[in-house]
């Protein structure tokens, strides 16, 4: 594996000229060490063995002798000071999209012009108290068990107020800066949220089931995949995990404030938790959803859209793979067909979106806002 050391001294002979070269150039420096984070170390953050070398004020190089098997996957990247709480921001302030080089070699100079920091974008005193309920947190329906944490408002042991509530699936990408795939951040954009007046919202993370995800998120029996699960995973979040969270706390447990959602097949099982019980969910976060993979849930009765309360927010990236725009927009159509008030479903398509947690993080703040906090 590359590391920081190996970058080859002045005067190295042509016979070990590295595979590719990364020089960045920051106009915002400070004594923050740089880190690279891609897809090839699984998206961690403050890996020692990327960390890059400080040639001078704001610029930085780290050379790749050779490029880590990918799996077919693209060599993507961004620069991180230190986590995703100090990632590489545009000159807006915004975080931007990874970086991606199609063939990884030779030499590449990049600029960033701003890093994300607390400062600015979000007030520590707004953190939400993290609470891992169990690590084996018994599911019966499938004879399993599975880590499940809830995210609660920063001021929830200061006050008698009671909660809306949103299930998130992929539970392992949802807050942890060292995700194996990258974060989606909720933990800093709740905080964020807060700040705003908009932090009202507990979340319920639920780990997916690592090999099982697929099954356990798939509707229906395939023959690529056999058994599907998610019948049996979808009563487990409402018989099983709704009733104790709403047992052990200050929640608002009906239906009107009862939130359900996620990424790929996260979002697939989501939509299929609605049909399934649509009387227990009136709020759906559904990004990226893989219809492609259960073409069979367009004909399935979505009762959950045709109550006059429900709001449905999609999101779909123009650069996920082909169908995955045609897919998400077709399914709109269908969803708004039936709905009585069309203007509840939302579908926010980004021509430049990518299929990852950071994307998806982005996301996120504005579907939580619009969901749960918009009248």
């Amino acid at each position: 594996m590359p590391s920081s050391s190996s970058a080859p001294s002045a005067g190295h002979e042509p016979s070990q000229q590295p595979m590719l070269t990364l020089e960045l150039i920051t106009s915002a420096d400070d004594e923050r060490p740089v880190f690279l984070t891609g897809s090839f170390n699984g998206w961690a953050v403050r890996d020692e063995r990327y960390r890059m070398t400080r040639i001078g004020k704001g610029h930085y190089r780290f050379v790749f002798q050779q490029i880590p098997d990918l799996g077919g996957e693209p060599f993507e990247y961004k620069y991180v000071k230190g986590g995703w709480e100090s990632e590489e921001l545009s000159a807006e302030g915004l975080p931007r999209m990874n970086r991606r080089i199609e063939i990884p070699k030779g030499k590449v100079v990049d600029t960033v012009p701003r890093w994300k920091c607390h400062a600015g974008w979000y007030d520590p005193k707004y953190y939400p108290d993290i609470q891992v309920i169990s690590k084996r947190f018994n599911v019966p329906q499938l004879r399993r068990r599975r880590r499940i944490s809830v995210l609660l408002p920063w001021d929830y042991e200061s006050t008698n107020k009671r909660y809306p509530v949103l299930y998130l699936q992929d539970g392992q990408n949802l807050f942890e800066d060292d995700a194996p795939f990258g974060t989606w951040g909720v933990d800093k954009h709740l905080a964020a949220l807060a700040q705003r007046g908009k932090g009202d919202l507990i979340v319920v993370a639920i780990d997916h089931g690592g090999r099982e995800r697929i099954k356990e998120f798939m509707p229906y029996d395939t023959p690529k995949w056999g058994e599907g699960l998610g019948e049996e995973y979808a009563r487990f979040l409402a018989e099983t995990l709704k009733p104790y969270i709403d047992e052990n706390f200050r929640t608002l447990p009906d239906r009107a404030h009862t939130g359900i959602g996620g990424s790929s097949m996260g979002g697939l099982i989501s939509i299929y938790a609605g049909i399934l019980f649509p009387n227990t969910y009136s709020k759906f976060l559904i990004f990226s959803p893989s219809l492609w993979a259960a073409p069979n849930i367009y004909h399935e009765p979505l009762g959950f859209a045709a109550r006059p309360d429900t709001r449905i927010y999609l999101f779909a990236g123009g650069k996920e793979g082909a169908g995955m725009v045609a897919n998400a927009k077709r399914f709109t159509q269908t969803l708004k067909a039936i709905c009585p008030r069309p203007d509840l479903v939302r579908l926010e398509i980004d021509p430049e979106g990518q299929h990852n947690e950071a994307r998806w993080g982005q996301e996120f703040p504005k579907a939580v806002e619009w969901l749960h906090f918009e009248r």
